[in-house]
């Protein structure tokens, strides 16, 4: 009941403006976001490889107005990168890469926004392979759906590695599965976020029923995939197909969200499992942050816990 005006919420400039200068907000937006600066990014990034965990950073920031803005957020993640190279003198490229948002780089500007986020993704990508890592290709709202897709196979000419984010909630996901799931293609496969209609999307047990097929898919299949859940059906679900398939250790991975369920993060990587932790950092944290409040009723209620408490 609660996840639709949740979602409005994280469109409202006026309760943005609100949650941003509440001195009860960061210390929980905190649980979920590494901080604001690049070196809190790194630092968070170390933490978990030596825990064991690999990390996917995300530079915040959507809904892209200006060309300026969309430059800055691509010179944020060649700093980042570069910054993988060479934090502790070791490097941290072989445990952690990035994740973009298109929004974030332009798509949405208008005249030449495909142009604008396609050469920025570029970039980024020229400038993971120069560290040795790799980039996936976040997904938002159906309405972006194909023009996503599209810029993740112009990428793949040059970049074979870059991955996508299918959402299973999606009506077309489990036939982008089959279609996405050739030789050395990535996929992340995610529930979805986003507010979408019922013409699209499924929702409630449907969802799940969706991912379950989408799994097997995509295990099925020749590429690696990544399993975004928090859910222990799904994830006991693709561990099983795991078994099925005689997928090696290495041929896939479970992927959560920093600051949900640490513990069992912690728990597939000590049985084995490649576990990579999606870490967001910079100051445009408010969209993010409510809509993991919306995905999931106990991330409401440790929010409105922290409000009460007098420490």
């Amino acid at each position: 009941m609660l996840r639709q005006p949740l979602l409005a919420a994280a469109r409202s400039p006026r309760l943005r403006s609100v949650a941003e200068k509440s001195r009860f907000t960061r210390p929980v937006v905190n649980r979920f976001v590494a901080g604001s600066t690049e070196d809190d990014a790194l630092r968070v990034t170390a933490d978990l490889a030596a825990a064991g965990l690999l990390t996917t950073l995300d530079f915040l920031g959507e809904d892209t107005t200006s060309v300026e803005q969309a430059e800055h957020t691509v010179r944020a993640y060649e700093s980042v990168l570069a910054g993988l190279a060479d934090v502790t003198g070791t490097g941290l490229a072989d445990r952690a890469e990035v994740s973009v948002k298109l929004s974030a780089i332009g798509q949405a500007l208008p005249g030449d926004g495909e142009r604008i986020a396609l050469d920025g993704a570029r970039r980024i990508c020229q400038a993971a392979e120069k560290v040795g890592t790799t980039v996936t290709i976040d997904m938002e709202d159906h309405t972006t759906t194909d023009s996503t897709l599209g810029i993740v196979a112009e990428l793949r000419q040059d970049f074979p590695w870059v991955g996508a984010v299918l959402q299973a909630y999606l009506h077309r996901t489990e036939a982008d599965c089959r279609e996405l799931a050739g030789p050395g293609s990535r996929i992340r496969l995610c529930k979805g976020a986003y507010a979408e209609p019922e013409s699209v999307a499924f929702s409630g047990d449907a969802v799940e029923d969706s991912y379950r097929r989408c799994l097997a898919v995509l295990f099925g299949g020749q590429g690696y995939p990544m399993v975004a859940s928090h859910d222990p059906a799904m994830i006991a679900a693709a561990r099983s197909l795991a078994v099925q398939q005689q997928r090696s250790p290495d041929s896939y991975e479970f992927q959560m969200l920093y600051g949900i369920r640490p513990d069992e993060q912690r728990a597939l990587a000590a049985a084995g499992h490649r576990m990579r932790v999606y870490v967001p950092y910079g100051d445009e944290w408010y969209g993010y942050f409510m809509r993991r409040l919306a995905e999931r009723p106990a991330n409401l209620a440790f929010f409105l816990r922290s409000l009460t408490s007098k420490k």
